[in-house]
């Protein structure tokens, strides 16, 4: 007869996936080294699967392992919202790991806040942001994911958004640059000089160029890099004219050494936390999505924007 699997066995797999090692998933579990090995036993006969093979002095998870790794990790958060629903959720005793997929540009100045406020108030929950590979809501829907942070615009009847606030792209130069001493350089002044791109898809043109087109101007884009805090640093150490988000600017520009200005014309990025509806009432996830409005809360007066706290 084949083993049965049960929540606790879900559990050992969903330890070991994320570590990649027993000893590590044991300690994790609170379990002793022998009882998660034969639970690993027990996980190989019922899904027919190794599940874990040896890869040099480690262990790495097979195909099939990381194939459905995500529904466990949903599975298991359901039955997390189902038995926990009613009840009260210790969070300095929670221990929890939260895998937040995050837009580069927002992590650079929103990242360390959320860290710093989570800590204090639940020291045993760790936060592992991931960066964007892919917008897909899938993430979110089979639990790879737990909540993104970015500009992203979803329109999906069981995908949950609020507005944490709106952001402004402005023009940066280093400090000593002629341009960073002109308050409000002109689109022609911009265009005097060579300019760096932050895209992680490797993309050269951008909001600034449908901008410039409407007024009959070309910039040269001389580099491309894959994120906004990359960008920064390239521009304090040379001549081009970045583009980075204004909170990333007012937080870095004195110790980077770089000067930023508004820029007429760009759009305004709504940067929005979405999280998938069968969590709405899990409340740790509720206390973690209440922990980073709160940190949005209070630094958004470096911004000068509100933002609404309801999802809609």
């Amino acid at each position: 007869m084949s083993e049965q699997l049960d929540l606790n066995l879900l559990r050992v797999f969903d330890a070991l996936l994320q570590d990649s090692s027993v000893t590590a998933a044991a300690e994790r579990l609170h379990l002793s080294i022998p009882a998660t090995s034969r639970a690993l036993g027990r996980l190989r006969r019922a899904m027919h699967d190794p599940i874990l093979v040896r890869a040099g002095r480690g262990m790495a998870p097979t195909p099939f392992a990381l194939r459905i790794a995500p529904r466990v990790r949903s599975l298991l958060d359901e039955a997390s919202v189902l038995i926990s629903a009613d009840r009260e959720v210790s969070i300095a005793e929670l221990e929890r790991t939260f895998t937040i997929r995050i837009n580069d540009g927002v992590a650079v100045t929103l990242s360390a806040a959320v860290a710093e406020a989570t800590a204090a108030a639940a020291p045993g929950v760790t936060l592992r942001f991931v960066a964007e590979g892919s917008e897909s809501v899938e993430a979110l829907r089979d639990g790879s994911v737990d909540l993104d942070i970015g500009a992203s615009d979803v329109t999906a009847p069981d995908i949950r958004e609020v507005l944490l606030y709106r952001e402004r792209v402005v023009g940066i130069v280093r400090a000593d640059s002629p341009l960073g001493k002109n308050r409000r350089p002109t689109l022609s002044q911009l265009c005097e000089y060579p300019h760096v791109s932050a895209s992680r898809r490797g993309r050269a043109r951008g909001p600034l160029d449908d901008v410039l087109d409407a007024a009959g101007l070309q910039r040269r884009v001389a580099a491309v890099v894959p994120t906004a805090a990359v960008a920064a640093l390239l521009v304090a150490t040379s001549n081009y004219v970045g583009l980075v988000p204004r909170r990333l600017a007012e937080q870095y520009g004195e110790t980077l050494g770089i000067r930023w200005f508004p820029i007429a014309g760009l759009p305004d990025i709504d940067v929005r936390l979405l999280w998938h509806a069968r969590l709405d009432a899990e409340p740790a996830q509720r206390w973690l999505r209440a922990t980073i409005r709160d940190t949005v809360n209070g630094s958004r007066t470096s911004s000068g924007f509100p933002h609404p706290d309801s999802p809609r």
